[in-house]
């Protein structure tokens, strides 16, 4: 199965303007995206730290420990969403094995990302 076939058929379209903002640092969690058409930027402090394409997903750590967005995200052109609540979550979390999997790689691909970003500690 193909990752963004999963999500064909949701009725949860969200349209964002380029330059307009999907959420921001700091919003209420509790909905993840799938980018479906343009592209988008993560944004932490202002600074960009992903470039999403066509099939990305977002917003996935609100629904996995629910708290306040970590980044922003901006359209940078126009661009629509598909928007996974919670319930819906569960249910491809609990029916789709390789959901659950994609899911993962991309926390892991993000959490090395942001390592990468992090200077080394030396002891002093």
């Amino acid at each position: 199965m193909v990752f963004f076939e999963l999500f064909a058929h949701n009725p949860t379209i969200v349209g964002i303007p380029a330059g307009q903002t999907l959420f921001g640092e700091g919003d209420e969690g509790g909905v993840m995206y799938v980018l479906t058409n343009g592209s988008a930027d993560v944004m932490v402090n202002n600074r960009v730290v992903e470039q999403l394409q066509h099939g990305s997903i977002v917003g996935e750590m609100g629904l996995v420990s629910p708290g306040p967005r970590s980044a922003t995200v901006v359209a940078t052109s126009d661009s629509e969403f598909v928007a996974i609540d919670e319930k819906r979550f569960q249910f491809l979390v609990q029916n789709t094995p390789f959901f659950a999997m994609q899911v993962m790689r991309v926390m892991a691909e993000r959490l090395r990302a942001v390592d990468r970003l992090v200077p080394v500690i030396e002891d002093i």
